[in-house]
Order: C-alpha cells, then structure tokens, then sequence
C-alpha cells in the first residue's frame, strides 16, 4: 500500500541535506522550555510549559529513545536521512538531554523564586517551623503512612517492581547497634500528590500559599518507616521505562492482544533513570545492578525530580498568575438557522477554528444526528477522544434509538489504547458495528459522515477534522473542523469509510486524497506544478503549515522547487528535517515555529496554481497528515480540498497569513538547523492573539454582511 514516488529529483546528489530527525525533536522540547523563561507569559503558564517539556521529554524517552536502543541491541545497521547509525544518534541525543534537564532544573529555580516573590512558597525542610512539623507528622501518620509500602532489599525481600515514571526514595542505613548497612527502597503510590499544602497560621489571613513536597514529608518521619535504625544516606529516583508497543499481523483478535499488549508495557524494560544529585556511589551502583542498565542510561540531576508534576501546581486559584480567559465563539450561522447543524450546512460549507471557535458545534452536529428520526446513518471515526467523551455519548445514542451506527476506532492510538478499548465496548454493548481498521495501519484521519432521509431522498453531510474528536485538546489545540454536504466529498467519504471497514480500495475520488494510496504522489506533483509554472516565468509559491517535515521524497521536492525558484514559507510547529536557506538549494526556502498560548495542530497546505499567495485562484487544502513516512505510508489518512469561497479565503488570507505574519511566537529555523527566536515587541502581531479577538469569515452568518472584510487590515499587515 505504501506511495513511493518514482520521482527523483537533483537535490539527491547533495550530502548533508537532512536534518536529523531526533535532534530536530529536541530543539522543538526547546522551544517549549523556552516558554517557561518568557516573561510576556504569566507566572503559573510558564511554570505549565515547564511541566510540558518534562512530560514531552518522558514520552520522546519512552518511545524515540528505546526504539534506538532497540536498534542498537539488535545489531541495526539501518541509517538516517542524514547518515547516522543508531548508536551515533543516540549518543548525540543523550548530549542533548543532559543540557536540557540541566536548563530544566535551572528554569525550575528560577520559577520557584518568582513563585515565593507572589505568595506561592516551595518550602525546604529548613524552612519548617515547629508547628509546620507537628502538622505534617499527623498528616503523614493519617494520609500518607498507610499507603507506604518499605521494602528492606535482601534475599527474602527482593527489589520491587517499579512502574513507568515511578518515583522511589532509596535508604542505606544500619539498624540498632548493628554497623552493617543495610539498603531500604519505598516506591511512592503513584495517586500521592507531590505538593502538600500546609495550613495558613498567620493570624491576618493572606493569600499566600506554602507546599511541601512528598519526598521531604517522607524524610522527616522517616523513622516511623524505620524505627530504631541510623540513617547514613538517602536519595531520590525516577524511571522510564520503554513504552513502545509492536503489533503481530497474525493477532487473531486485536482486542485481547492489545489488552495483553498494554500490560506487558507496563513491565517494559527500565531506559532511563534520573537520581537526585549527590547520591552516594554505592546507592547509584545498586540501582544500575538492580535495574540492569548501563551507567550512560542514568542521569544525575541537581534539583527536583520529575518536574511533571508540577502541574499541579497549576490548578491552583490563581487567575492572577494564568492567561487571561477568553470568548470562545460559537459559529453565528448556526445560530442563524436556530441551531440547526443540517441546515446551516446545506445553505454554504462552514470551517471552524478552534478553539478560538467552539468545539460543542461538532457535539451538537453529532448529538442532532443522534436525536434526528429521519438520520438513517453515522459513520465515525476515532482516534483519541476524552475519558467522558460526548462524541461517544452521541454515537451510543444513536445506535440505541436504532440508527446504524458505524465506528472505527484506533487502537494503536499511543497511550490511549486501554481508553479506546473502553469505548469500543461500551459502543458495542449499545449495538454500534465496530470496527478497528488495518492491523498494520493507524486510522488517523478524522471523519463523520451523517446520512439521513430529507424530501423523499438521502442526503450526506459530512465532518472532516485536522485534529482528534477530543473536547479537551480542542480548547488548546488549533485545529480546523470543516462542514459540507457537498455530494462528491461525500461520496468520497462513503468510499473510504468502506475502505476501512471492507478493505475495498477507493476508486475514482473526486475530492479526497488519502494516504497511503497516493497521497505523497498527489503532494509531490502539486509541489511540480509550481516548479513547471516558475520555469514558464509565472508566479510560483507553497505555503504550507503542519507539525512535522520529516519525508525524504517530499523534501527533495522542496529543494528542486527552491532551485526552479519557488516562493516556500513553512510554518512546521516541531520537527523539521528540511535545511532552508541553503545557497543553491533552498535559499527560496523559509520555515519558521511558532510556539505559544495554544498548541499549533492545523494541518494546512496552499499552492499558487499560477498566481501569487493569497489568491482566490490558489489550490488549498486541509489534512490530518503531516509529512512524514509513518502518515504517508502507515496511517490511513485524508487531504480535503477547500473551495467554497468563503472558507478559501479564511483559511488562506486569514488563517495562514496570521501565521506568516506572527513575530511575537516565532521561531525561524536557520541553515545550520538551529532556530532563531523573531525579535518582537508587546506591540507585535501575535496570531493567538489575532484570533481570540476576530471572528472567522466562514461561520459568520447573517453579521458577515454588516461587517468589513475580516481580513483587509491583516493583509495589508502581509504586504509590509
């Protein structure tokens, strides 16, 4: 099924002209921690982007990091697109990550004296009053001390298993008059909070707020762990462990064995261990043996441990120290037509931003279908949703009152593979036909296709997404929600649904473009178009936004449409493997990230056809697909042209001009693969910040006519 192009273009003769997958990541986790030091974010969001990074670290480790090592264990000679072995990668990768933990442990001090200065108080145990102790001894011996479990390491006591990003406090100490050491270790229940807070004694309250962490409440009582023994030392460790999962084609039910699968990734082996600094060598040796990893795979850290968790520290009221709320709107032509999703779109296709724009209008799209008798069929696919998902609420209704319901969920789909098995059953259980797609490929596309009875004939509408049918992540995840019921896309649509269900391959597609049956081809000969209409001297431009740039093919394209002098601004959020700006290679080439408020998602990709950018002339597309090898060869996934009017013109003139535009989230990737942050002032433009305060072209309704172009001063801002 895999699309390979044929196509070869000159830019292959040149060495060195990849950037390294891996590393490109890392300056992205980069970006991120960069966020934590911007001062233009209030207090607690950069303390949030800090927990971020950790989190993306743990996740790039769990599966980037093993799959290497797992290429190194196995004796690969496979090499990258820029012509390192695993084990050359890997050692520039743990390079890298040492820097990082040490800039995230510095970021952390920083953020922590900020904190102090604005009431929030990280407390040491010097910090301690006597009445602060008295008051944590009780709140050990009631809520913590019966949920500890320590374990004194010897033969009849052998080391515990510790779970995936568990936290543990390791002990050497004697007991009694006894000189020989002993070693203890007591993992921490992983439902513990890591912040305690401590009642407020002052007399005239305040809003000041002290915490203590969980390991220096274990320290202080810890001879209720240990009674009657001397303790000589004690530190802190955290593992990772590798969280990959490998599919067999031969699973007869995919069900069970993922079932199974997920619990065998939870004793995945140990890759990684971070140990509080300075731990005694005989402690750290110990744990090497116990754990069975090399020396290389662990990383002393002076500071915090698991800086994950201080997400916590985010819920804390303090609206004072966060982002300012925002509107989030509801498209106004579906309130034109009373709420009613079917008529709005039959009267002009709608695109939604979100989550500048609600994500309850895919709700209500799919909760009318469920309660409409005259929807006949839903057809939906699902790759992550919420633990409380209403999408899933909608679908289960649906099929309970008798409407065929169709759902193919995904259950490869990263750490949400129990989640997804929860959902098929509950939606088979309400008498949903579910399905799971290809053993060997990932369902990532985001479809709805609504079919229902209306004047005596059947009519389609359908719902195609840049991002995942999650009511959480839509509220920080730019994406785009497109609406139509144009009767090509939807036939289209019936095709692929059948495709997924049927393994029937699409024929003859009008509209959509779905990957891997021809989608990097489609990609690479509109990139070829431009290079033909460059060289017959017409305008020639690519503007293209997604998360990741990662194809060889695509990019050789690239470099051979930069040669033949085409116009390409990239706006790619994380890893980008193309070098832009390379004398007699991609000097026509600019990327840039942006990195912000929100999480760039939006998959969106223009060309000029023959005429400049932004042009109402221009071919534009939207797509759940990156460029990259695994979604163009092993995700099933779609490309929607866009070319109702409207929607065009907000999504070129608006959605990705404001992105060209942004200078205050910027980051512009250099030759050398380093990223430059664009300098900027309050008074730059900000794309986020465009779009939380102007309405959208599309969803506009009835207030479209009484308003003037959205996008007239924005696009006098691109001309500057």
């Amino acid at each position: 099924m895999s699309d390979k192009s044929s196509k070869k273009h000159s830019a292959l003769q040149q060495p060195g002209r990849f950037i390294n997958r891996e590393l490109s990541w890392l300056a992205f986790n980069e970006r991120v921690l960069e966020e934590a030091a911007n001062k233009r974010n209030p207090l607690l969001e950069r303390v949030h982007f800090l927990s971020i990074s950790a989190m993306n670290l743990d996740e790039f480790t769990m599966v980037r990091v093993a799959g290497l090592m797992d290429h190194i264990r196995l004796d690969s000679h496979l090499v990258s697109d820029d012509g390192l072995t695993p084990g050359q990668q890997l050692e520039r990768i743990n390079e890298r990550i040492r820097i990082i933990v040490s800039q995230q442990q510095k970021a952390w001090s920083r953020l922590r004296a900020e904190l102090k200065d604005n009431g929030v108080h990280i407390l040491e145990r010097s910090d301690l009053s006597k009445a602060d102790i008295s008051w944590l001894e009780t709140y050990f011996s009631e809520n913590i001390y019966p949920v500890l479990t320590p374990i004194a390491i010897d033969p009849a006591h052998p080391f515990p298993f510790l779970p995936n990003l568990g936290i543990a406090q390791l002990f050497l100490f004697s007991r009694g008059t006894k000189k020989e050491e002993q070693i203890a270790i007591l993992p921490f229940p992983q439902k513990l909070p890591r912040f305690i807070a401590l009642p407020d004694t002052a007399k005239k309250k305040s809003r000041a707020q002290r915490f203590v962490r969980l390991e220096d409440i274990i320290e202080l009582n810890w001879e209720s762990l240990f009674p009657r023994s001397v303790k000589h030392a004690s530190t802190l460790l955290r593992i990772v462990r590798d969280s990959d999962l490998d599919v067999e084609e031969e699973a007869e039910d995919l069900v069970r064995y993922f079932e199974r699968a997920v619990k065998r990734r939870r004793r995945g082996r140990v890759i990684r261990i971070k140990i509080a600094a300075p731990a005694p060598a005989n402690l750290v040796q110990f744990i090497i043996s116990q754990l069975q990893v090399e020396s290389s795979d662990v990383i002393s850290t002076q500071g915090m441990i698991g800086l994950s968790t201080l997400s916590e520290l985010y819920d804390l009221p303090r609206p004072d120290l966060k982002f300012t709320p925002y509107n989030v709107r509801f498209p106004e032509r579906i309130t034109d037509f009373g709420g009613d999703c079917f008529a709005a779109i039959e009267a002009k296709d709608i695109i939604v931003h979100h989550p500048f724009e609600s994500f309850d209008v895919v709700v209500q799209f799919l909760r009318q279908a469920a309660a409409d008798k005259d929807v006949i069929a839903i057809k939906q696919t699902l790759y992550r949703t919420s633990h409380d998902s209403p999408i899933v609420q909608a679908l289960i209704e649906a099929a309970e009152a008798g409407k065929s319901v169709t759902a193919v969920v995904e259950l490869k789909a990263r750490f949400d593979e129990e989640a997804n098995i929860k959902w098929a059953r509950d939606l088979e259980r309400a008498g949903a036909q579910v399905v799971y797609g290809f053993v060997h490929l990932k369902t990532h596309c985001k479809v709805s296709l609504v079919t229902r009875r209306t004047e005596g004939k059947l009519r389609s509408y359908m719902h195609f997404g840049t991002g995942n049918y999650h009511p959480a992540t839509a509220k920080v995840y730019t994406d785009l929600s497109f609406f139509t019921c144009d009767p090509a896309a939807c036939r289209d649509a019936a095709q692929l649904f059948n495709f997924l269900t049927g393994y029937t391959s699409p024929k003859s597609l009008a509209k959509l473009v779905i990957a891997p049956r021809g989608m990097r081809s489609t990609l690479i000969k509109l990139i070829e178009t431009e290079i033909a209409m460059a060289k017959a001297g017409k305008p020639a431009q690519i503007w293209a936004k997604m998360n990741a740039l990662v194809d060889s093919e695509i990019i050789d394209a690239m470099y051979a449409a930069s040669q033949a002098k085409v116009k390409i601004d990239l706006i790619i959020r994380g890893i980008c493997c193309l070098k832009p700006s390379v004398p007699g290679l991609s000097e026509n080439i600019r990327v840039k990230s942006i990195v912000g408020r929100f999480l760039e998602h939006s998959r969106i990709f223009c060309f000029g056809s023959g005429h400049g950018l932004p042009s109402p002339n221009a071919k534009v597309y939207i797509s759940s697909a990156d460029w990259m090898p695994r979604n163009l060869d092993w995700r099933v996934e779609a490309m929607m042209p866009i070319e109702n009017p409207t929607v065009h013109a907000q999504v070129m003139s608006q959605i990705m001009v404001a992105n060209i535009k942004d200078e205050k989230n910027s980051w512009v990737l250099q030759s050398g693969g380093e990223y430059a942050r664009v300098a900027s002032t309050d008074k730059s433009f900000s794309a986020h910040e465009y779009f939380m305060n102007n309405p959208s072209l599309s969803g506009r309704g009835k207030a479209l006519r009484k308003a003037k172009s959205v996008f007239q001063d924005l696009y006098k801002l691109r001309k500057k």
